[in-house]
């Protein structure tokens, strides 16, 4: 196992990976997403990390953004793939710490915690450094991630509930020592079997991605709770944030 590998998004996953992630699908999440992307972009080429089903890649390509990918998983891209527009972009197969595609780009990003799937620190500099090779002078790299929940963890306990509805119970599992924090999800199909998944992430804080970006020779521009541009505060669960390079 690498750094980042594909072993929590094969082929039973990716099929149901989507509805999964369906609010993220919604029109007052995806659109002011895409349309922030847009706009820095200013016309130039993006590229996507972890680009996996398309949620976010397809629709900007949609708006005649010019748009490649990165993705590690072969499932997750076959579902991006059978998508309409899927087979037109242009996405390298391989660990988005490395992987390169050919070209320059005005903007690339990495949406929806994927950064903390890369499961060390070395790791998630080498994210940054991949991004700043892509880049053109003044060309921008974009990470959207929680912020990790500490504050709502009891004293000498390693667990917080992060969602519980009908059918699903989500609790994540922090190791304050490595910094690792294992998300599990619980789920009853409609048959009244069990699913059990469990994706393993290192949780990061806003200031340290900040120190990776230096490293890579990136300046933070903006940060924001969400891409609508609210103001991002000491209570604020995510953050959305922009980094020029030098």
């Amino acid at each position: 196992m690498t750094d980042y590998d594909d072993g929590h998004f094969d082929e039973a996953i990716a099929a149901d990976y989507d509805k999964g992630a369906d609010y993220m699908f919604a029109p007052e999440v995806l659109g002011p997403t895409v349309d922030l992307l847009e706009r820095l972009a200013a016309g130039g080429r993006v590229l996507e990390f972890a680009i996996g089903t398309g949620r976010v890649a397809l629709p900007l390509a949609a708006r005649g953004v010019d748009v490649a990918g990165i993705e590690m998983s072969r499932p997750m891209l076959a579902q991006m793939r059978a998508k309409p527009g899927g087979d037109d972009l242009e996405v390298v197969v391989g660990d988005m710490t490395k992987a390169s595609v050919d070209g320059e780009f005005s903007l690339v990003y990495l949406v929806f915690n994927t950064v903390g799937n890369v499961l060390t620190q070395d790791g998630q500099v080498e994210v940054f450094r991949n991004a700043a090779r892509h880049l053109v002078r003044g060309g921008r790299f974009l990470v959207e991630i929680y912020v990790p929940e500490l504050q709502r963890l009891p004293e000498g306990t390693r667990y917080v509930v992060f969602g519980m509805e009908e059918g699903y119970a989500g609790v994540d599992e922090y190791d304050l020592v490595d910094q690792q924090l294992v998300s599990h999800h619980f789920s009853v199909r409609r048959d009244g079997s069990g699913v059990v998944n469990k994706t393993p992430q290192r949780y990061v804080w806003p200031s340290e991605l900040d120190l990776m970006a230096k490293l890579a020779g990136l300046t933070l521009e903006s940060r924001w709770e969400d891409f609508s541009g609210t103001e991002f505060t000491a209570t604020s669960k995510k953050h959305v944030s922009v980094w020029v390079k030098d």
